[in-house]
């Protein structure tokens, strides 16, 4: 196994036969999952049960892949955001919202983003390269061990656009699921996607329970493609389609999620097309307002323009969550991350 490998990005199975293969018992991935997600601990000195040689053998392997903290930075509503440098140096970041007894954790799976969203910051310096499976999970330990709350809930809503990275984002998932390990219930995590058709066909034949949200901001063809150029390759009516399939396939209810840009996607017309589309992909709405981006001229819209917007789907029946934006102050909302320091 070479030292490009992290160790928290293989599965149970992967790392038994790794401990094998170098005659230790089997029985040494079922210590190191404990290390590891039970005790939150990455720091093979302290694994006291394992012999030093072994313990020197595994920071030789698998030390250097560790996501290193860069910085990190607290708003004044709880939200923290932390910055990582990965091992090739390059900058991502994740975001913790502990709400009351629930401790979210935004989890990025690329540095950068090559779909480029008009109004979003995380691909406005490009695309880097896809995060493995070991720097996704890798985010959720790390953010365990600089505040010590132990995540409850999981969102794939940060930097980059997770099914276009579906292998590594599979693996991060079902790792963080296994019950030997962290244990995080599929319905406590949600990934979102810009619409990326293929990965949501994959999406479904996945077998967890895991939550899909559709990043929906636009209601029409033009709009939705001057807004995000995903739409040019993957276009809204073949999207809601593909989304109608996985729905009726078996998948859970998908919720879609608007952003409300301030005199772009704001009007009557609307709210009356995305009540249309909730009601034929059975969905809820994430109703979120604009959280700025330096360098980008679009607005936030006021709260009487919300909650205008807002009764306007209710009184269509759609059930509507207004998400209120946290961390904006940090440039950790929605749309803000950006992978700078």
């Amino acid at each position: 196994m070479s030292s490009n490998k992290d160790i928290s990005g293989l599965t149970l199975e992967e790392l038994r036969a790794y401990f094998e293969n170098i005659g230790e018992p089997g029985f040494r991935a079922e210590q190191a999952y404990l290390w590891l997600f039970k005790r939150g601990e990455l720091d093979f000195e302290r694994w006291t049960d394992f012999p030093r040689a072994l313990r020197d053998r595994l920071s030789e392997l698998f030390g250097p892949r560790r996501l290193d903290l860069y910085g990190r930075l607290k708003s004044k509503d709880g939200t923290e955001k932390l910055v990582f440098k990965l091992h090739d140096g390059v900058i991502i970041e994740t975001v913790l919202i502990p709400t009351g007894e629930r401790a979210t954790v935004c989890l990025s799976s690329q540095a950068g983003c090559k779909f480029r969203c008009v109004f979003c910051a995380s691909g406005l310096d490009g695309f880097k390269h896809d995060l493995t499976a070991g720097e996704i999970v890798g985010q959720v330990l790390a953010v365990r061990g600089a505040t010590g709350l132990i995540p409850t809930n999981i969102v794939v809503m940060g930097m980059g656009e997770p099914l276009d990275n579906f292998y590594n984002l599979e693996k991060a998932l079902r790792i963080l699921n296994d019950r030997r390990g962290l244990g995080l219930a599929a319905r406590r995590m949600t990934v979102s996607t810009a619409g990326h058709i293929p990965g949501i066909e994959r999406f479904a034949k996945l077998g967890l329970q895991v939550n899909l949200s559709l990043s929906l901001h636009a209601v029409t063809e033009k709009l939705r493609s001057d807004l995000m150029p995903i739409n040019r390759k993957y276009p809204l009516k073949d999207l809601l389609a593909a989304c109608e399939r996985f729905v009726q396939g078996g998948g859970r209810k998908m919720t879609c999620e608007y952003i409300l840009i301030r005199g772009v996607n704001d009007s009557a017309a609307d709210a009356e097309g995305l009540a249309e589309i909730s009601k034929k992909l059975w969905a809820k709405v994430n109703l979120i307002s604009y959280s700025p981006v330096l360098g980008l001229s679009y607005q936030t819209p006021t709260r009487g323009e919300v909650e205008a917007f807002k009764r306007r789907l209710e009184t269509r029946g759609i059930p509507v969550t207004l998400r209120r934006s946290q961390g904006a102050d940090i440039l950790a909302a929605c749309g803000q991350l950006a992978g700078r320091v």
